[in-house]
C-alpha cells in the first residue's frame, strides 16, 4: 500500500480518487445511500447512529489483529479494537439505563478492561465484532419498545431521545479516535 517515511510513520494514503482527503470516493461510500434524507426525528436519528457505526466499521476494514490491538497512539490506551470492545460494553450499559432490573454485568470485567484485554488474537478480534453486533441488537430491540422520543425510561430517568443522541455522540466522538488511530497504524486517512 505504502511505503514507511523517513521518520518511521506510515506515508499517508487514501483509497479514493475524487477527494484526496476522502476514506472512499463517494460513489463507493456504502454510508450514502442516495436519496432523500429520512423524515422524521426517529428516522434523523438512527440514521446518523448506522452512519457513525459504519464509519467504525470501515476505518478497521483491512486490519489484521495486530493492528488492530495496536495502541498507535501513544500514551493513550486506545486502539481500534478496543475502540470496538468499549462500544460493545457501552451499548450493554445503555439498557441498564433504561430498567430497574438487576443490571446486566460487564462483557469484559473490571473498569478499562474493554480496552486492556484487546490484544493482537484473531479469536479476541472476532469475538469483540460478534460482541458489538450483539450488544447493539440488543440496544436497538430494546429502544425500538419505546417509540415516544420524550418519555422518561426507568422513574424520572432519561428520556429516550437524550439517550439516542447520546449513542450518536458516544459512536462520533470515538470516529474521530479511529481517524487517527488509523491514520497511525498505516497511514490510511479520510472522513
Amino acid at each position: 500500500m505504502s511505503d514507511a517515511s523517513v521518520s518511521g510513520e506510515p506515508a499517508r494514503w487514501t483509497q479514493a480518487t475524487v477527494h484526496p482527503d476522502m476514506w472512499a470516493d463517494p460513489d463507493d461510500d456504502p454510508r450514502d445511500l442516495g436519496g432523500a434524507s429520512p423524515e422524521g426525528e426517529l428516522a434523523t436519528l438512527l440514521d446518523f447512529l448506522t452512519g457513525y457505526r459504519m464509519t467504525l466499521r470501515m476505518k478497521c476494514e483491512g486490519l489484521d489483529p495486530e493492528q488492530l490491538a495496536r495502541r498507535s497512539v501513544p500514551p493513550s490506551t486506545m486502539s481500534l479494537l478496543g475502540l470496538i470492545r468499549h462500544l460493545a460494553e457501552v451499548e450493554r450499559d445503555w439498557r441498564n439505563w433504561m430498567t430497574d432490573d438487576e443490571p446486566l454485568p460487564k462483557l469484559y470485567g473490571r473498569r478499562d478492561a474493554d480496552f486492556d484485554g484487546a490484544v493482537a488474537d484473531r479469536a479476541v478480534v472476532d469475538a469483540a465484532y460478534a460482541d458489538l453486533e450483539r450488544e447493539q441488537a440488543g440496544t436497538d430491540a430494546a429502544l425500538a419498545a419505546y417509540p415516544d422520543l420524550g418519555l422518561r425510561l426507568k422513574e424520572g430517568g432519561i428520556p429516550v431521545r437524550e439517550l439516542m443522541v447520546h449513542r450518536i455522540d458516544e459512536y462520533a466522538r470515538h470516529c474521530g479516535h479511529a481517524d487517527l488511530l488509523r491514520e497511525c497504524v498505516d497511514g490510511r486517512v479520510g472522513q
